[in-house]
C-alpha cells in the first residue's frame, strides 16, 4: 500500500485569534514604594512600572491555562475538534513529569478529540516562542493534517523579598494559529543561544528564582544585539535570492538600502557586508519586546537605535549626536553598560518609542511581568491599541528572550482585519476593570503561596471573590498530589 502525502502548502500562516487572561487584583507600584519605604520613583521611574498583577493559592499555571484556552474557544466559537496541535510555553513546574498540556486536554477530550500533537516547552520566558515556532512549523510541514493549532503562554512571576520583587506579575495568552490569517509570521528568525546564570530556578521547593540583576540586564541586551544582527544577515541573503520588488519589499521584507555597514562587530556576528541590502528599524512600524519591566524595554529599543547608528553613522537621524566617533570606538562589552551611550540613545529614540513601542505596553503597565506571556501580552496590547484600519498593512518586529539564555528576533505582517480580535479581547477595558488593592494583600498572597508550595492534602484558602467570573481555580490537592479544578460561576 502506498500513500500520496503531498498536499497544497498553506499560505499566510499566522494568528487567527488571540486571548489574554490576568488576575483580577493588582497593586500600584507607587503604593508599593511607600509600603516598602523606598525613595519615590524607585519602581515607577527606575523600573518604569505602574501596576503589578498577583494572585493567591487559588490560581496556578494549570488554572491560568484552562481559563485562557477555554475563553479563546468560547469567544471565537472554535470547534475543539478543529484543533490538531496544542503547544504550551511556560517556565512554571508543578510536576516534574506531567505536563500542563495534559490538563488542557480536558477541554478537548470531552468533545471526542484526543488526537492533538504538541507538548510543553520550557526555557525561562522563551518557552512560549519555542511553542509558537513548533506550531507554525507543524502547519507548514508535510505532517500537517489540515487542522489549526493553539499556543498557550503563561506564568505567575513572583520573587522573594528584595530588589526584584517589584518586577513580578502574572498573566496568560492563548493564540489560534492557522493559514490565511490576518497577522502573518514572516519566515526569517535571528536566534542567539548561550549558557548564562542570569536568572534561574534551581530550588524546586520554592517558586522564587535566583536572580543576578545586572547580568540579566546585560545578557538581554547582548542577546538583542546578536539576534538583530543574525536577522539582518539572513534577510540580506533572502533578498539576494528574491530581489526586492518595485515597492521595496520582497515577501514582506524591505530593501532598506539606505545605509552601509562599517564592520563594527557586536561580539557575536559581523554586521552585514557593505554591499548587502540593509534592514533598519525604519523597516518596521512597531517593535514588540519581551517585557520584564518598562525600563528594560526602553533600553532595548534605544539599543536597536544604537545598532542602526553603528551600521550607518552618517544617517540623518544621527546628525545631532555630539562626538559620534567616541561612541563608535566603544567596545561591544563596554557598550552594554556605558551610561553615556544609553542616555544618548534613549533621548534620541524618545519620539520613536512613543509611536512604535508605547502601544505594546498596555498589559505590562497593568499586569507587570508575565514571563512567557510577556511578549504576547505586548502583541495583544498592540492589537488592542491601534485601530484595525490603521494596523492593516503594518509590520512589527518581535524580540523573544528567556534567561539562561535563549532568544530570537523575528517579524510579523498584518495583512487582514484585526477588528474581531480587538473586539473580543476587549483588553483595554478589562485591564482598567482590575481591582487595585493595598500592597498588604499582595504580601499576604505571597505568604500563602510560599507556605503551601508543594503541599498535598490541601484546600486553598483564597477567596473566590478575588477571581473573575468564568475563571478556573484550584479546588483542592489530594494526598497523592492530584489537583482538582473548578470554575467560578458566571454572573
Amino acid at each position: 500500500m502506498s500513500f500520496d502525502y503531498d498536499r497544497a502548502r498553506p499560505n499566510n500562516v499566522g494568528i487567527l485569534a488571540i486571548e489574554m487572561y490576568f488576575p483580577k487584583r493588582c497593586i500600584s507600584e507607587e503604593d508599593l514604594e511607600v509600603f516598602d519605604g523606598v525613595s519615590k520613583g524607585k519602581y515607577t521611574i527606575g523600573l518604569g512600572q505602574e501596576y503589578m498583577a498577583f494572585t493567591d493559592d487559588r490560581e496556578d499555571v494549570n488554572s491560568l491555562a484552562l481559563t485562557v484556552v477555554s475563553s479563546l474557544l468560547e469567544k471565537y466559537n472554535i470547534d475543539p475538534k478543529s484543533i490538531g496541535r496544542l503547544d504550551v510555553g511556560t517556565e512554571t513546574i508543578l510536576d516534574k513529569s506531567k505536563s500542563v498540556k495534559t490538563h488542557l486536554m480536558d477541554l478537548f477530550a470531552h468533545h471526542g478529540n484526543t488526537d492533538i500533537e504538541g507538548i510543553d516547552s520550557k526555557t525561562a520566558c522563551y518557552g512560549s516562542t519555542a511553542a509558537l515556532f513548533n506550531a507554525i512549523n507543524w502547519i507548514e510541514s508535510r505532517s500537517w493534517d489540515g487542522r489549526n493549532a493553539i499556543v498557550f503562554a503563561g506564568d505567575i512571576a513572583i520573587y522573594a523579598e528584595g530588589s526584584a520583587r517589584p518586577v513580578g506579575g502574572a498573566g496568560a495568552c492563548a493564540i489560534l494559529i492557522g493559514p490565511d490569517a490576518p497577522i502573518v509570521f514572516e519566515p526569517v528568525h535571528g536566534t542567539y543561544m548561550a549558557h548564562t546564570y542570569d536568572f534561574y530556578k534551581p530550588q524546586l521547593d520554592s517558586e522564587y528564582p535566583t536572580v543576578d540583576g545586572p547580568l540579566t540586564v546585560t545578557t538581554y541586551l547582548d542577546a538583542l544585539d546578536a539576534t538583530w544582527t543574525h536577522y539582518r544577515q539572513k534577510v540580506a541573503k533572502y533578498l539576494k535570492v528574491a530581489p526586492a520588488a518595485t515597492n521595496g519589499h520582497a515577501n514582506g521584507h524591505s530593501n532598506g538600502t539606505n545605509g552601509h555597514a562599517n564592520g563594527h562587530s557586536n561580539g557575536h556576528a559581523t554586521e552585514p557586508a557593505k554591499s548587502a541590502p540593509q534592514v533598519s528599524l525604519d523597516d518596521f512600524d512597531y517593535h514588540v519586546f519581551h517585557t520584564p519591566y518598562g525600563k528594560q524595554v526602553q533600553k532595548a529599543h534605544a539599543r536597536l537605535v544604537y545598532k542602526d547608528f553603528v551600521a550607518n553613522p552618517k544617517d540623518a537621524r544621527f546628525a545631532s549626536i555630539p562626538n559620534p566617533d567616541a561612541l563608535l570606538d566603544i567596545s561591544h562589552a563596554a557598550s552594554l553598560t556605558d551610561k553615556t551611550l544609553e542616555k544618548t540613545f534613549i533621548g534620541l529614540s524618545k519620539g520613536a518609542h512613543a509611536a512604535k513601542v508605547d502601544p505594546t505596553l498596555r498589559c505590562s503597565k497593568r499586569c507587570g511581568n508575565m514571563y512567557t506571556a510577556s511578549l504576547y501580552g505586548a502583541l495583544s496590547s498592540l492589537i488592542a491599541s491601534v485601530p484595525p484600519a490603521e494596523l492593516k498593512g503594518k509590520r512589527a518586529s518581535m524580540f523573544a528572550y528567556g534567561s539562561g539564555c535563549a532568544s530570537s528576533f523575528f517579524s510579523i505582517r498584518v495583512v487582514g482585519d484585526t477588528s474581531e480580535m480587538q473586539s473580543k479581547m476587549d483588553l483595554i477595558d478589562r485591564l482598567a476593570s482590575m481591582d487595585v488593592v493595598p500592597p498588604q494583600q499582595f504580601i499576604e498572597a505571597l505568604e500563602v503561596r510560599e507556605k503551601n508550595h508543594n503541599a498535598k492534602s490541601y484546600t486553598p484558602t483564597g477567596s473566590l471573590d478575588n477571581l473573575w467570573p468564568g475563571s478556573y481555580y484550584l479546588e483542592s490537592i489530594d494526598d497523592k498530589y492530584r489537583r482538582k479544578y473548578s470554575v467560578v460561576p458566571k454572573a
